[in-house]
């Protein structure tokens, strides 16, 4: 576990909404031997002395957690309802029969509304044996605890649709973003680690391409900046790699970093 002051940052997933590889593509990406270019979908953990969080529960979830073998879960924080950000919800009920207690989630009035949508059975008045136990803890445009861990969120859009990125100590982790106002980047100000999309090469409607999640980068100036939410139309991460500045990286799933 991190130090007391610290947090230890792992990377659960890295890949965009299809994950790399691709179904039934062969692109030189896909079809690569490096374990690098394989990417589950985006979702990061925090953990401090005594906290445990996951930054969404993608369709991977399952497969995330036997990966990186966390003892317990003290919540889920929401970015936002995409389903490559919320599918693996289900799969919590390990962490409730585990720690006997429901799982709280931090999330908006919006996520909520779709989280209770995508996973009816859970919240209906005669539930059946075995379903997740969750409890829904509303969170907006300002700091709130987690433990003893504060959380500031960060305002982004997504194409049209309201993203939260989330500050955490000097860690500023940013996902599924295209557009940031000026006062909600300043909020990354100082970070010493910041993490941010970068989908691909050429522009995009609802994401960060290599070349705005650079200028977003040198903006915020982090001691050190990991890339995520990569598809593989960003290029191989052995050559993508040799192209950035030394203080700019490509995430890798399974990646753990100490802030």
């Amino acid at each position: 576990m991190p130090q007391a002051g610290s947090i230890r940052l792992t990377f659960l997933g890295t890949g965009t909404s299809q994950g790399v590889p691709v179904i039934a593509c062969q692109c030189e990406v896909c079809t690569s031997e490096d374990p690098r270019n394989q990417r589950l979908r985006s979702s990061v953990m925090i953990q401090s002395e005594t906290t445990t969080v996951v930054i969404d529960t993608g369709p991977d979830f399952r497969q995330q957690m036997l990966r990186a073998k966390p003892n317990r879960l003290d919540a889920v924080v929401f970015t936002h309802e995409h389903k490559d950000h919320v599918a693996g919800l289900d799969d919590v009920r390990a962490f409730n029969f585990k720690q006997q207690q429901d799982m709280p989630l931090y999330c908006t009035a919006q996520v909520e509304t779709a989280l209770r949508r995508e996973f009816h059975y859970a919240f209906a008045e005669h539930k059946y044996p075995g379903v997740p136990n969750l409890e829904f803890r509303r969170i907006e445009n300002k700091p709130f605890m987690v433990g003893d861990l504060e959380f500031t969120p960060i305002q982004v859009l997504h194409h049209r649709l309201p993203v939260f990125g989330f500050r955490v100590g000097d860690l500023t982790y940013i996902t599924d973003a295209n557009s940031i106002e000026p006062a909600e980047l300043e909020k990354a100000k100082g970070s010493k680690v910041l993490v941010l999309n970068a989908l691909r090469i050429a522009p995009h409607v609802s994401h960060f391409n290599l070349t705005e999640a650079l200028n977003v980068a040198a903006y915020i100036a982090a001691d050190q900046t990991y890339f995520t939410h990569i598809s593989h139309y960003l290029g191989p991460h052995q050559s993508v790699s040799q192209s950035l500045p030394d203080s700019v990286a490509l995430a890798v799933d399974g990646m753990e970093i100490w802030v």
